[in-house]
């Protein structure tokens, strides 16, 4: 995910002038207050969604079905709970349940506190029972219905992180996924698209009728559906799989060339992750409060990223790699959300990297690099994996995003290039369909590399902050020496970190230090006085560095 601030999203465009607004930080739109934190359920484990849903011109207000199966994990169990936001006493907007039924007889219920509970007979481990619940409302958040750019009435779904509670009766949390399809009537003269593989469409009376169903278990954070006028087109395929865009005709010519970027992206990362796990992709512009948003085969890119002529290559990137990381392996709860944003930051660098040259990953991560040393400056306590939030969208700054990039980078010298592109294939196919925490993609690395990587993961993951390294040297010419002086000046206590010295001589030359403690000195040979000494040539290390020569 992306936030709306585009400017500075365009990672090898704009991000190195640096910025106040940060990647992954909050967006310029407020973020609406989500309630109290969804969290997992308890003793139920939802298997499939069926969404039925119809939708107005005349109103924003939407009729629903949904058929929920739920597998039943505890003998203790009294009632199933879903999250859905309710319609506060005078309220104008939040949803109320009609019925909730089991096999066509009434089940008793109770709808408060922004939750159903659903109390059916004979509860008991192991069964699989199914529900059928009728509401309707105005959603205040979630389904987002209103006017796009150019004036026309749009309906798109925007659930991360919790907010598909909103409109849909689900377990809004990330740990529990389940398969979904979308049953949506519609006015005909809209286009509708969603998850998965389009089942049906047709048209009668005025009316359309479209049905999109996915058989990959999802979060409901990217379960989603995109309503207004549209201009399709088919980008391309990449084995098999059609890599769609989905435009506003208004924005046909330039928003279908920006959107277009989609098959080499997806061929380069089918190529080194695994195969896609869709049956479609669909590139979606939508009225998104993100500049990007990775929905499950159907990613919603904000309105004002497509078609205003600057290079979306990044965003575009970044989305995608979600499909991989995110959306099929999700991150257990919500303080490991690395390894959806900082793997999608990453591997956006490494397909930079593989279309534009080394260069570009460098330039990328050294903005990132920049980035993560400004959070760190404002706040100085908080580590990768932080668990101290009461609000999923507390954790939406630098650090799950640069950091979590930076942290693959130097994980990637660590282990080796051919090491870790095995290594997250592995970590793929270990975690397709399910979820992941930090310690699961310590282990999937571990059992690639065959190397201890404890170390390296509590001293990035769980310890805030990054060594500060201030380097000296000078020419010993009695000895034809360089003396290379390097010292950690952090107020934390010191990294264990390998830092590389560039000496500038014809031929140049690189070697590397390793510091476990406050100091580390290496003389090195030196007939002549190299013209400069610079650390951390190639961009391997997040640290904030310099160097200077001796008096």
């Amino acid at each position: 995910m992306m936030t709306l601030d585009l400017s500075l999203w365009r990672w090898a465009l704009l991000l190195m002038v640096g910025g106040s607004v940060l990647i992954g930080g909050r967006g310029a739109c407020a973020q609406p207050a989500p309630g109290p934190a969804a969290r997992p359920q308890p003793g139920i484990d939802v298997q499939d969604y069926d969404f039925s849903l119809t939708l107005s011109d005349t109103t924003d207000r939407i009729e629903g079905t949904a058929t929920v199966h739920v597998r039943i994990d505890a003998d203790t169990l009294t009632a199933v709970r879903l999250d859905l936001i309710g319609r506060a006493p005078g309220g104008e907007t939040g949803m109320r349940v009609r019925s909730v039924s089991e096999d066509g007889r009434a089940v008793s219920y109770r709808h408060a506190d922004d939750l159903l509970r659903i109390r059916p007979p004979d509860l008991a481990a192991g069964q699989t029972r199914t529900f059928r619940i009728e509401y309707a409302g105005v959603p205040d958040d979630g389904l987002i219905i209103g006017t796009n750019q150019h004036g026309d009435r749009t309906f798109f779904g925007d659930n991360w992180p919790n907010r598909a509670r909103h409109w849909l009766p689900v377990v809004d949390h990330l740990s529990d996924k389940a398969t979904v399809e979308f049953r949506v009537t519609a006015p005909a003269r809209y286009e509708v698209v969603s998850n998965g593989a389009l089942v049906r469409d047709s048209t009668s009376g005025g009316t359309r009728h479209t049905l999109w169903r996915t058989d990959v278990p999802l979060p409901p954070k990217v379960m989603v559906i995109g309503v207004a006028d549209f201009a399709v087109d088919t980008a391309g395929t990449v084995d098999g799989v059609p890599v769609q865009s989905w435009v506003y005709p208004e924005d046909r010519g330039p928003g279908l060339k920006d959107l277009g970027q989609g098959p080499p992206i997806l061929r380069f990362f089918e190529e080194n992750l695994g195969p896609y796990p869709y049956a479609k992709l669909a590139n979606v512009q939508s009225t998104t409060r993100y500049g990007g948003m990775e929905n499950a085969a159907a990613i919603f890119y904000s309105e004002t990223a497509v078609a205003d002529g600057e290079d979306d290559t990044s965003l575009l990137a970044h989305e995608i790699a979600h499909q991989w990381y995110g959306n099929t392996v999700t991150e257990a709860d919500w303080p490991h959300l690395w390894l959806s944003e900082g793997f999608a930051t990453y591997l956006t660098g490494l397909y930079l990297e593989h279309a534009r040259g080394a260069a570009a990953l460098r330039q990328y991560m050294t903005a990132a690099r920049r980035q993560v040393v400004q959070f760190h400056d404002a706040n100085p306590d908080t580590p990768l994996v932080d668990t101290t939030y009461s609000d999923p969208n507390e954790l939406l700054n630098t650090n799950p995003y640069q950091k979590g990039g930076w942290v693959l980078h130097m994980l990637r010298r660590e282990v080796g290039t051919d090491t870790f592109w095995r290594g997250l294939r592995a970590y793929y196919e270990r975690y397709r369909d399910g979820n992941a925490s930090t310690r699961d993609f310590r282990a999937v690395m571990e059992d690639v590399s065959g190397q201890d990587l404890e170390a390296f993961f509590d001293q990035w993951t769980r310890r805030p902050g990054h060594p500060v390294i201030e380097g000296t040297w000078r020419h010993d010419a009695a000895a034809g020496e360089c003396v290379v002086t390097l010292r950690q000046t952090q107020d934390e206590p010191p990294f264990a970190v390998p830092v590389q010295v560039a000496l500038g001589e014809s031929p140049s030359r690189t070697t590397t230090l390793f510091m476990r403690g406050r100091e580390a000195q290496s003389r090195v040979d030196c007939p002549r006085a190299p013209w400069s000494v610079t650390l951390d040539p190639n961009t391997d290390l997040l640290a904030e560095l310099s160097m200077r020569r001796a008096q």
